[in-house]
């Protein structure tokens, strides 16, 4: 579309190609995609305040949205933590579903394509809750960094620090993922375009190989849990499991983490014989087989599950029901 001075409006244009690309970038930095849609329809807003002439000045309208993201989400997490503080039991990323599955907010309708968050290692649920122990900048720098390959130059303008700073924020997030253990998409340095491809065919080679290792557990987990065979669900947790549920007050959920395969399995047993009715579904959870619970066609539980070595060490059950609006319709509960 044209000007009074005949001048093209491309950089708006522009500008909405750039929508899915901060999606996905938000969700990484606040873990909610609600909240990251929001700081993203922000951002836009603020673009389409500007007059034209203003946003014609603008040279690469991708960075000015991806800063103006990058401060709103730095300023929502430093919100939420307060928020956190009051949380009532464990707190934990809203699971995502799969992309033919995707719900865009209530009432089941389908979601912009554009607002689909992309599922890589860097929305798995253990990345997730090792970002959520980060501090609001060390989150923003280290998913800017490490997750979507800024330099670091650019990202202290973002963050407005110096790139010494930034560096040394990167450095610390990625401290705090190995010594969670957790996968993502952090670490490696940039390579030549041969190279980069050759590492994306084995990722995706060993992602499918993983997410079929994955589902014939969860499969096996499901059967168990679904006859009440403790010796069984034992058998395929890690003797040191974890499970950590998150209720947020709302329904009822175990206020603290779970710890031991046995004592997970007994667990489980009993919430089925306490709550019968339950559907277990399996279901791609933020990447990777998970299981889903229904009542009645009703989502109740989403839960994503880690696996090594063959048997599940973690498991996070999401029943807070303000986290699983895109799951009331083909979504299940744990």
């Amino acid at each position: 579309m044209g000007t009074e001075d005949g001048r093209s409006e491309r950089p708006a244009d522009a500008a909405v190609g750039e929508r899915r690309h901060l999606i996905d970038l938000a969700y990484r930095m606040l873990g909610a995609p609600a909240e990251a849609e929001d700081a993203v329809q922000e951002a836009y807003a603020r673009w389409y305040a500007m007059t034209p002439a203003r946003r014609r000045a603008v040279e690469v309208p991708g960075a000015w949205l991806t800063t103006v993201v990058s401060r709103i989400c730095l300023d929502v997490l430093g919100s939420a933590r307060v928020r956190r503080e009051r949380y009532v039991g464990e707190w934990l990323p809203e699971p995502l579903p799969d992309r033919t599955e995707w719900l865009g907010g209530t009432g089941g309708r389908p979601a912009d394509p554009a607002d689909r968050i992309t599922l890589d290692e860097s929305v798995r649920m253990a990345f997730l809750v090792v970002l959520e122990s980060m501090t609001p900048a060390e989150r923003v720098v280290f998913v800017l960094h490490d997750v979507f390959r800024y330099p670091f130059p650019e990202i202290a303008a973002i963050v407005d620090r110096t790139p010494a700073a930034c560096r040394q924020l990167a450095s610390s997030g990625r401290r705090r993922v190995g010594a969670a253990g957790a996968a993502g998409a952090a670490g490696a340095p940039a390579a030549g375009r041969a190279r980069q491809a050759r590492q994306a065919r084995q990722a995706r080679q060993a992602r499918q190989a993983e997410a079929a290792e994955q589902a014939e557990v969860v499969r096996r987990f499901r059967r168990a849990w679904e006859a009440g065979d403790i010796e069984a669900l034992v058998g395929l947790l890690d003797p040191a499991a974890t499970m950590v549920a998150d209720g947020g007050g709302l329904v009822g959920a175990v206020l603290r983490p779970v710890e031991g395969g046995a004592r997970i399995a007994r667990y489980l047993v009993l919430m089925a014989e306490k709550a019968p009715g339950l559907t277990l579904l399996e279901r791609t959870v933020n990447g990777l087989p998970g299981l889903v619970a229904q009542r009645d066609g009703a989502t109740a539980t989403v839960a994503a599950l880690d696996l090594a070595d063959g048997r599940i060490t973690r498991i996070w059950a999401v029943r807070n029901p303000e986290k699983l609006t895109r799951w009331t319709v083909g979504g299940g509960t744990l």
